[in-house]
């Protein structure tokens, strides 16, 4: 028995009634949405978008990494994306931590992780203005790209839009 078994299972039920075979992988509406990995977020349902609209970028704590930059790049030269929501969201792990309190963690573990950053989140709304502040600096992104914040709270479904 494999730990995978249930997901194979509903795949199987998934691919069964597929049908956006016709998506190209463009953003049908040239948005890009950068959020935490929390599974309390549904990109798409918080916005009524469906698949293929908008190119969903995930990771701790909604941080733009050198690596969101990077795919936000081939996401504006390549797939059509013409503006970028960045949306942290209310009760995230990642402000209840520092760095050091995840190095110590993985030390716990018997894991040394001194050489990774964690981008943790001490103050989440200094944290999102940075982050909006460098995609619009980004030498790498046009200044016509549309950029705007907003925190998800997870107790409501509702967004608040944030100004930088």
């Amino acid at each position: 028995m494999s730990p995978f078994d249930d997901l194979l299972a509903a795949n199987k039920n998934f691919s069964a009634a597929f049908t956006d075979s016709e998506l190209t992988g463009r953003a049908a509406r040239g948005l890009a949405v950068v959020t935490c990995m929390d599974s309390r977020i549904d990109p798409l349902g918080v916005f009524g978008l469906k698949p293929g609209d908008a190119k969903i970028l995930r990771n701790a704590g909604a941080r733009v990494t050198d690596d969101v930059l990077r795919t936000l790049v081939l996401a504006v030269c390549l797939l059509g994306v013409e503006r970028v929501l960045v949306m942290p969201h209310t009760d995230c792990g990642m402000t209840k931590v520092t760095d050091d309190d995840v190095h110590e963690l993985a030390a716990r573990r018997g894991v040394d992780t001194r050489s990774l950053e964690f981008h943790t989140v001490p103050d989440q709304a200094s944290a999102l203005r940075r982050d909006l502040t460098r995609i619009r600096t980004s030498p790498f992104l046009p200044p016509s790209l549309a950029v705007g914040g907003a925190v998800y709270d997870v107790r409501t479904g509702k967004i608040m839009p944030v100004e930088l």
